[in-house]
């Protein structure tokens, strides 16, 4: 959950005869522009500091990509690598004819340049943990490059889907009229408005049938909603309710994708109130998780809990719970921990009110309504939630203090995410472990999971994570989501996949430049 540049979207200079009384079974627009919109915008263009990581750019491209399944194939490089028996050496031979989009050729020094820089802790990059295993990259000869790994990193594959950029590039200008190999060629940039890009005619890959994209970044769902419905849009990424009154309509089209996306409440763990496990525990028996997929969701989702998606083939079996909300267990909880209910049914102990503040980001309608039904269930049970919706700077702020309506979750690899959500050495580094967890079992099973390259090992490493993050209650996890899009017109080419959590062009954007518009 990277934190989102909040804006909203501006006038996008289209005309008016561009925007209105077209055939919504066709594309918006009849000069070969498609104009998708995405509730977070982005803060770089640059695959060093993090943009588009997980292969979701659209103008750059990784050493290698991901099929309809999710697993890794091969992009820039030229097969998938070869690893050393002891799993500390991995090997890429790159694609031959690959040039940026300036016309300079692809070599394996431009590989080792991004990942470099990716490295080097004066560029401060924020994805910079994510390859912490690396020792070293080196380029053998122009086409060759071998990661040397400071021990087996069974996930590393996985994070070649960065980007590469060319080992020329002007740092000071590049975040901002970035140089890639990918399917599509930056245009312009207006930060917290819209991304223009071109196609690129010479793309290994072939090049894409839009001939014009524009990423119009709208943080208001009722924006994107509203702008949609005025045929503004081609394509929206939208919360469920919002997205039911597209349904069934002529020309339009509404994707329901299945994600390991999930929203939970992160709790400050060195609180007063949250801190309690007791009161933690309680709350995961006092919500209504059925109510929220039914009503919040719109049946597009499932109970959440723990951090790995069910049906995937990383979650815990073991790790269940009451979809339905089991208020006389959570007063008992409460009860045997000394949290007795006085004036008005509040509970206190030893003076301190069961209270605490709820925030989430504003601008989210489906976040907001998850905490205001968060707090409506724990008053239930004596426990007083004053929800409160905040910008991200202020959040970021109170995250050591106050909980918050949080969402992650990735299909990739149960590394994602989880090893910054809850390893020690990263306690309230911003994002990364925000409610301060110290456990080191929690550390040891994590070290595992990461380190071993038998899959047997790790799936228990991972199995045994997941009961701990339960048994301790560690968030309160209330729904994986179905990702619902609304595309204007017929398409071939789309083709929906688990989605991760993801902000700005992710998704079923990822490949975009793969859609041909049919008859």
């Amino acid at each position: 959950m990277k934190r989102p540049l909040i804006a909203l979207l501006t006038v996008l200079g289209l005309t008016a005869t561009a925007c209105g009384g077209t055939d919504p079974s066709r594309p918006r627009n009849t000069d070969d522009t498609v104009v998708v919109s995405v509730g977070n915008a982005v803060e770089t263009l640059n695959p060093i500091l993090g943009f588009g990581a997980d292969g979701g750019s659209m103008m750059f491209d990784g050493l290698v990509t991901r099929d309809d399944d999710l697993e890794p194939v091969p992009a820039l490089a030229s097969a998938l690598p070869t690893t050393s028996a002891d799993g500390k050496t991995v090997t890429f031979t790159l694609r031959p004819g690959v040039k940026f989009h300036d016309g300079t050729p692809l070599t394996s020094a431009d590989v080792v340049f991004t990942y470099t820089e990716v490295l080097d802790e004066k560029n401060n990059s924020p994805i910079r943990g994510d390859f912490a295993a690396i020792d070293k990259v080196e380029a053998s000869d122009p086409a060759t490059v071998v990661f040397t790994l400071k021990y087996p990193y069974a996930p590393l594959v996985q994070r070649t889907t960065l980007g590469i950029v060319p080992k020329n590039m002007d740092k000071n200008t590049f975040g901002t009229r970035p140089v890639g190999t990918g399917p599509f060629r930056f245009e312009s940039w207006t930060p917290g408005d819209k991304l223009a890009l071109t196609a690129n005619p010479d793309h290994w890959g072939g090049a894409p049938a839009i001939k014009r994209l524009v990423v119009a970044f709208a943080a208001d769902d009722n924006v994107r909603a509203t702008r949609m419905a005025a045929g503004e849009f081609d394509a929206v990424v939208l919360p469920p309710k919002l997205a039911a009154s597209f349904r069934g309509k002529d020309g339009l089209t509404v994707y329901d994708v299945p994600s390991a996306d999930y929203r939970g409440v992160m709790f400050p763990l060195e609180r007063p109130v949250t801190g309690d496990p007791a009161v933690r525990r309680a709350l995961n028996l006092a919500v209504d998780r059925k109510a929220m997929t039914d009503g919040i969701l719109a049946g597009t989702g499932k109970p959440a809990f723990g951090p790995i998606a069910p049906g995937t083939k990383w979650h815990a079996d073991s790790v269940t719970g009451p979809a339905a909300a089991d208020r006389a267990g959570a007063a008992k909880i409460l009860d045997a921990a000394g949290w007795t209910a006085g004036s008005g049914g509040l509970r206190a102990k030893d003076g301190v009110p069961a209270k605490f503040t709820l925030m989430y980001p504003a601008g989210d309608s489906l976040r907001k309504e998850l905490a205001l039904a968060v707090g409506s269930d724990a008053r239930k049970v004596g426990i007083e939630v004053d929800v409160v919706g905040l910008d991200w700077d202020a959040i970021e702020g109170r995250m050591d203090k106050d909980a918050l309506l949080m969402a992650w979750g990735s299909p990739y690899d149960p590394d994602y995410i989880n090893y910054n959500l809850f390893h020690s050495s990263l306690a309230g580094q911003g994002f990364f472990n925000p409610g301060r967890l110290r456990d080191p079992e929690v550390d040891r099973l994590l070290a595992q999971g990461r380190e071993s390259v038998d899959q047997a090992v790790r799936k228990q490493a991972y199995d045994a994570l997941q009961q701990r993050i339960q048994d301790r209650q560690v968030w309160l996890y209330l729904l994986f989501l179905d990702h619902v899009y609304v595309v204007r017109g017929k398409w071939s080419g789309i083709a929906p996949a688990v989605e991760a959590h993801e902000h700005a062009i992710g998704g079923l954007f990822r490949d975009i430049h793969k859609w041909r518009p049919t008859p």
